[in-house]
């Protein structure tokens, strides 16, 4: 199980888990880092002397055999399991040849060196920028807020409203720069997985294909390195897809109108200071605070600066709550609380008006719930008969995003109240791009099912997806197969329209399963709801034509696919090893026809595998340094 996520808004809150939770992130950022100074280190190596180049490549196998990815979230998909195991892999295919390998690969920097040394600069160089900034603004923060609290409510309004604007200044500048950096930080993470992987499969695919002493290894290395190209194109597109919406998601948070409540079982948390009263008179304990809407309890934990010793938690179940009015306290942001475990209230002081205002109100808000209705089903058959009769052949349907603007007029016309549906489309007035992305708008706001990608068995996913289909509302399930069923369509013409089962995952996976919340920790389930909706378009006559049988124990097993789904992570250690002969230099001197039609055959070799990796990945976007 790898790192768990960091929540933008758990910068608000700044809690010492959070704090702790930011360390962990910061030590794995150490760890990659002197991780690809030692590759950069033992490709220099490589690169530097043909006489060292057998002792650099078994460093260099050992470096990446010991070295393991942590993932973000509970589970991974299938790309990234073989992405995981790819370095052990290399690791293993370097020893096996190291014996027979003579020749130094050309263009070594270009492939290797120059894009670790690309991503240190620009993104692990990045993350430790901010992460300078956001100590600094911290420390500003927080010593202004502890000035700010001491001031004495009686002083003049002016004063008191010169320190707010001073500390909100301090606050906003803190947010900003914690939400950059929780950002930061995390996109380093994930982008590690093919920005650090592709230049070392690149770099070990020019070692292979420029000796001409192991074309037989080459060939049952081809396999393997078409499958991790995908897996990587797969990881790479999914993680573009969750990029957009945490970039959006950390732009929202930057300027928020109020501090978020937090999202899980605290209805709020936070930073509150209590009135301790001693013998010797009244002072102000800093306390991190969390208020649970169901038990009513309230969890202050102390939070001191340099606490000499680790104190337990304070547990208090609410009775009332009652602000405290200016002239009968010197603090500001002041509340009472009454409580079954204590006979006098309690007094609490809110780090500003608005978080004040928030803990009073912890205990309301409902969200409502857009459902499905009619109108909306003759939406979406209009939007699908439009695009059907005028879109279908399109090049990247459902990709293009139309205007802004356009899509929110066909909605509000479509939606009137005083004329739901009134609307042609085929007036001239709506394009293919404004129908296709209010279409997509519709079914983001009334999601169809959350859960489809709760099931941890990877292997008999279609089993649990095909059950879970039959669970939901029939309105759900009508919606979902009168989808599914177009996007059929539209993937059948994916010779003339590029989109393919995968493209149509990356785009209908959030939309069709977006999380009730959003949340870092939801958007990393972005990758498994694109699968979810890939397998929902390949198996659709088994899913929705046909009910599960639930008598079954087992869950019914996936049709072969046209491109073959690894089930598990794919592997080059297991296979027997090659007996090679040894390898003799006189031989290349003596018998020169011989190194040339060996040299013709593994470049004829060559071109047909790009040929083939072409016509396999038409619609991905493929690195040219890969090949």
């Amino acid at each position: 199980m790898g790192h768990p996520p960091l929540e933008f808004s758990d910068c608000y809150g700044d809690s010492p888990d959070f704090r702790e939770r930011l360390k962990c992130y910061e030590l794995e950022l150490e760890r990659t880092s002197k991780f690809l100074k030692d590759v950069i280190k033992d490709g220099n190596n490589v690169i530097s002397a043909i006489k060292g180049y057998s002792v650099a490549v078994q460093k260099f196998s050992q470096t990446l055999s010991v070295f393991q990815f942590d993932f973000i979230g509970d589970f991974l998909t299938d790309d990234e399991i073989n992405i995981a195991g790819s370095f052990h892999e290399f690791a293993g295919l370097l020893q096996e040849v190291e014996d027979d390998r003579m020749m130094l690969v050309q263009n070594a920097c270009d492939l290797l060196i120059k894009p670790l040394e690309k991503f240190r600069k620009e993104q692990i160089g990045v993350t430790k920028e901010k992460r300078k900034r956001f100590e600094k603004e911290s420390e500003k923060y927080y010593s202004q807020l502890d000035k700010h609290l001491n001031l004495s409510a009686k002083k003049k309004e002016t004063q008191l409203q010169e320190a707010d604007e001073l500390l909100e200044k301090e606050k906003v500048n803190f947010y900003e720069s914690s939400v950059e950096y929780v950002y930061h930080i995390q996109q380093v993470q994930d982008r590690k997985k093919f920005d650090v992987v592709e230049p070392v499969l690149a770099f070990l695919h020019s070692i292979l294909t420029l000796n001409n002493l192991t074309v037989e290894m080459t060939q049952d290395f081809m396999p393997y390195k078409k499958e991790l190209q995908l897996s990587l194109q797969n990881t790479r597109n999914h993680f573009e897809s969750t990029r957009e919406e945490m970039e959006e998601l950390m732009n929202r948070m930057k300027h928020p109108s109020q501090i978020v409540k937090m999202q899980g079982q605290p209805t709020i948390e936070g930073y509150l200071y209590s009135q301790e009263r001693w013998a010797l008179g009244v002072s102000w304990v800093k306390y991190y605070c969390k208020y649970h809407k169901d038990s009513k309890l309230l969890v202050m934990v102390p939070s001191e600066p340099k606490p000499a010793t680790k104190q337990a938690a304070t547990e208090l179940k609410l009775k009332s709550c009652i602000r405290r009015k200016t002239e009968s306290i010197d603090k500001r942001f002041c509340f009472e609380i009454e409580t079954y475990e204590r006979n006098t209230p309690v007094t609490l002081q809110a780090v500003s008006e608005a978080n004040r205002k928030l803990w009073m109100e912890a205990m309301d808000g409902k969200e409502p719930v857009m459902e499905l209705n009619e109108v909306g089903f003759k939406f979406v058959r209009k939007c699908i008969n439009f695009v059907e009769t005028k879109g279908i052949t399109q090049e990247g349907v459902y990709r293009t995003v139309g205007s802004n603007i356009q899509v929110q007029k066909l909605l509000n016309a479509f939606f009137d109240q005083k004329c739901p549906g009134d609307v042609d489309f085929h007036s001239g007035d709506w394009d293919i791009k404004t129908i296709t992305s209010a279409m997509k708008f519709y079914l983001r706001c009334v999601t169809i099912h959350r859960n489809l990608i709760e099931s941890e068995n990877l292997d008999n996913r279609l089993g649990a997806i095909h059950s879970l289909i039959y669970k939901l509302p029939e309105k759900n399930r009508e919606m979902l197969n009168l989808l599914i069923q177009h996007l059929v369509n539209v993937c059948s013409n994916s010779g003339d329209n590029l989109m393919t089962p995968s493209n149509m995952g990356v785009i209908f996976g959030p939309t069709l399963m977006r999380a009730e919340e959003e949340t870092v920790a939801a958007m990393l389930d972005i990758k498994f709801q694109n699968i979810v909706v890939e397998i929902l378009i390949e198996d659709y006559t088994k899913i929705f034509c046909s009910a599960p049988d639930e008598s079954s124990t087992a869950p019914p097993m996936p049709p072969p696919r046209i491109t073959p789904r690894k089930r598990q992570p794919i592997t080059m250690s297991k296979r027997p090893p090659r007996i090679y002969p040894a390898v003799n230099f006189g031989q290349f001197q003596n018998t020169e026809s011989n190194y040339l039609k060996n040299q013709v055959l593994f470049t004829l070799l060559f071109l047909l595998e790009t040929m083939n990796i072409q016509k396999n990945c038409m619609v991905a976007r493929t690195d040219v340094g890969l090949l």
